[in-house]
């Protein structure tokens, strides 16, 4: 039997970094539905991960989110309804909005990361760490690239 064609060669980079993220997304919503957390919204997993530390101005959120101030918000208000997070206005600078993870945010953090984990460990098995680091390398180059430089280049 003929091996099946490698159709991913194909596939331009945006397909191949939708592909990845829901790898990532599958994994993580499987996580927190084993560990009893349903009811985080199909997009919160991502802005509980978003927490690098247990507290955070929204605004660093929304950054490392790449995502509109409106969505963000209300997985903000959806995640905080929840029990995940506590948001809070700063008394000095009323315009200011920490958020918080509670316990039980805390806890679906910590699935979160081990489903990270393994999503990452399948891909050091597959490519090794080498190609791992260097792919995360191009990721970061990427999501850090200005889109007005690139807006007006040709390839």
């Amino acid at each position: 039997m003929p091996a099946e064609p490698d159709w991913t060669a194909e596939i331009p980079m945006p397909g191949l970094l939708l592909a990845a993220r829901a790898t990532y997304g599958t994994a993580i919503r499987a996580a927190l539905s084993d560990a009893g957390f349903d009811d985080v919204p199909r997009n919160g997993g991502y802005v509980l991960a978003a927490m690098a530390q247990p507290e955070a101005a929204l605004r660093e959120i929304i950054a490392r989110l790449g995502a509109s101030k409106q969505t963000a918000g209300q997985l903000v208000d959806a995640l905080a309804a929840r029990g995940y997070l506590e948001r809070s206005v700063d008394a000095g600078d009323r315009r200011r909005a920490t958020v918080r993870l509670t316990g039980r945010g805390q806890a679906a953090v910590a699935e979160i990361r081990a489903a990270v984990e393994r999503v990452d460990a399948a891909l050091i098995a597959a490519v090794g760490a080498d190609h791992a680091e260097h792919a995360r390398a191009a990721l970061v180059a990427l999501a850090r690239a200005d889109p007005e430089t690139l807006r007006n280049r040709k390839p």
